[in-house]
């Protein structure tokens, strides 16, 4: 046999090896059990695959994002067996893997139950058990036709190949533009076909390769996104390199299912979403307009610190606005349908920066209004399906903190540079302090950006150079742009290590050409100035949902809808705390004092439920000295603080914004 020569890359060191033909991938790395696929050139290859000449190879460890999505493809096959096994009469839909985990689409008479799970997870531990080999297999349409005669959806996907990854989330894991292959899951011992699905791959190199897998739970789900298709069962789950990351996982959505917004803000009686007013709706009740109030009035001090000009402007503007933004072209699928009347079609706002730019046109400007900053708290409402409307994180009506800056281009630099600044000082005041950025370019092959080349290079730069100056690890997110101006948006980690888009910052030198805005130069020319958009919290609803996870509900004082709570040890003890609350009210405190005829521990507990920052108690002692002791949400007490000093203790931690 003659040899073949390959490079071996790990990272930075590279190893020539000489072979003979035939050897596979597996044999490279053999012994390396963590090792479960291969990346040759560009591309993912299953062990199996033989090595060719000149060829550089590199390991891919399970543990790696690329591995995860092998090992987390490869048990959804293992669950479709499985679901196939116990309902025969199940038809295939998609299944990728996802973060932490993966799903797998099915079209069945009944919706599964969550008894129906625990029989599919056992029949894929037997599958897991058996080590059935995953064999790749190039196929062609016509025989793959044929052989998935019985999958309607397989041959859907079969029709649509390089367009898939467009068609559906997830599709591109069943078909791409290359050649058409099918993976046979193949009996350890006999190498008879045990089941197969239609696949690029690639897999691990046996169902033994799985370590921990669980599955988590069944929704449904329209045939590749939309409501005009089948509506299909899906079931999630999750798999990881060992047993004991995979008991990790599980606590950390233990802890995150306890944090839940929707479920904390029913708790806390903050908000509500009314079946009446429809998906994705929100009503803030007495508590949550409190701390959405706080958070507006700091968000707003800041502005005006800041040299911001506050505006306002409606929620409904003529159809034509936005076929002069660009928006009804390029986002008309994420706005509203058209409302007719007085002949003409008007559209619910999706966004600010239309209205905000026919404020600049208004009168004339001059370069010595620049920069001009904008910025109103702009309710808009967005059509997003219902599917994907979650809590106040993703809705359907929701008020952005939006504002444009209008500037020279000799501006820009430093402009980028304080807002970026200032938008992460303000995330900081409100208790987030791990991020990092991301950088959002145009797709040149695709047609969805508007502009010239130039103008893109230029902007794109100009974040760049703003967003290195932070100091923050920067990621690229080619392609992820919005279509009037690369953008870069501000990823904060909360208390449980969880990343959530906050604040974004595009440039856009598009809108001012579509809207013609100028001011006059100090020449006396007319020049068309450089536009900003800035969401700093994306929007309040979505920011207030991201608070009430990170602080698990318990809000730090300055922002709790309840700063303090009086606890009288007896009936006697209500006038005193009522003189108490009074004075701390005057303190521009919000306290109350419990009255009810609760027994003191039950109202202690009531208090500790509410996630109240200070218990203030007192009794006979506390009266005759002036005083009150402090219970904090932890349990730990403080006694006999004299009146003047706790209330001016609690004012203190309210101004700095401290937790306790």
């Amino acid at each position: 046999m003659s040899d073949v020569r390959v490079i071996i890359q790990r990272d930075s060191e590279r190893e020539e090896r000489v072979v003979t033909t035939g050897t596979t991938a597996a044999e490279l790395f053999d012994g390396e059990r963590t090792v479960v696929a291969a990346r040759v050139g560009d591309e993912l290859k299953d062990l199996a695959y033989a090595v060719a000449d000149g060829e550089v190879v590199e390991p891919v460890e399970i543990s790696s994002e690329d591995g995860l999505n092998i090992l987390r493809h490869s048990t959804a096959h293992v669950m479709a067996q499985a679901v196939q096994e116990l309902f025969p009469e199940a038809k295939l839909g998609i299944g990728p893997p996802i973060r932490d985990g993966f799903y797998y689409d099915f079209d069945v008479a009944e919706p599964f139950t969550p008894e129906d799970l625990k029989r599919i997870e056992k029949k894929m531990q037997e599958i897991q058990k058996r080590g059935q080999r995953f064999s790749r297999r190039v196929t062609n349409d016509d025989d793959a036709r044929v052989e998935l005669a019985d999958e309607p959806y397989k041959l859907e996907l079969i029709g649509l190949k390089g367009n898939a990854a467009n068609a559906a989330d997830g599709a591109d894991a069943e078909v791409g533009a290359g050649e058409l292959t099918i993976y046979d899951n193949l009996d350890a011992k006999t190498g008879e076909l045990c089941w197969k699905d239609l696949c690029r791959g690639p897999h691990l190199p046996t169902t033994r390769n799985i370590p921990a897998f669980k599955l988590m739970r069944s929704a449904a789900a329209y045939w590749r996104g939309s409501e005009k298709n089948p509506q299909l069962q899906r079931i999630y789950g999750t798999a990881w390199p060992s047993k004991d990351e995979l008991k990790a996982h599980l606590e950390f959505l233990a802890e995150a299912e306890k944090r839940d917004h929707r479920k904390l803000g029913s708790e806390l009686d903050l908000f509500s979403f009314p079946e009446e007013l429809g998906p994705g709706l929100a009503v803030f009740h007495p508590k949550g307009g409190v701390v959405r109030k706080v958070m507006e009035d700091y968000s707003r001090r800041r502005h005006e610190e800041s040299g911001y000009e506050f505006v306002n402007t409606p929620h409904i503007s003529k159809e034509h606005l936005f076929e002069t933004s660009g928006h009804l072209p390029h986002y008309a699928e994420g706005m509203f349908p058209p409302i007719e009347f007085d002949g003409q079609n008007y559209r619910l706002k999706a966004m600010n920066c239309p209205m905000h730019n026919l404020i600049f046109k208004s009168r004339g400007r001059s370069y010595r209004e620049l920069p001009l900053r904008l910025f109103e708290f702009g309710t808009v409402y967005r059509y997003e399906k219902s599917g994907v409307v979650h809590g106040l994180t993703r809705s359907r009506g929701f008020t952005q903190d939006d504002s444009h800056i209008y500037c020279t281009k000799d501006q820009m630099a430093e402009e980028l540079d304080k807002l970026l600044t200032f938008v992460l000082d303000l995330l900081r005041d409100y208790g987030l302090n791990e991020f990092e950025l991301e950088l959002s370019t145009r797709d040149p092959e695709s047609d969805k950006f508007i502009g010239s080349d130039e103008d893109w290079a230029e902007a794109t730069e100009a974040l760049r150079l703003a967003a290195e100056k932070q100091g923050l690890p920067l990621v690229p997110d080619p392609g992820g742009a919005a279509y009037y101006g690369p953008k870069i948006s501000v990823q904060a980690k909360d208390a449980i290590g969880r990343s959530w888009q906050m604040s974004t910052l595009q440039v856009d030198f598009n809108q001012p050409k579509r809207f013609g805005l100028e001011y006059t130069a100090a020449d006396g020319s007319r020049q068309q100035p450089v536009m900003l958009h800035r969401a700093l919290f994306g929007s309040i609803e979505r920011f207030f949902g991201v608070l009430l996870e990170h602080y698990a509900g318990a809000f730090p004082a300055w922002l709790a809808p309840v700063q303090a709570v009086g606890i009288p040890i007896g009936d006697a003890h209500i006038p005193y705390l009522r003189e108490f609350a009074e004075k701390a009210r005057a303190q521009g405190l919000r306290v109350e004092v419990d009255a009810s005829s609760d027994r003191m521990q039950k109202k202690i507990r009531n208090q500790q439920k509410a996630k109240v920052p200070f218990m203030v108690i007192a009794g006979d002692e506390d009266m005759e000295n002036g005083a009150v002791s402090f219970r904090y949400r932890d349990g730990l007490q403080e006694n006999g603080i004299p009146v003047d000093e706790a209330i001016a203790k609690i004012v203190k931690i309210v101004e700095e914004r401290v937790q306790v």
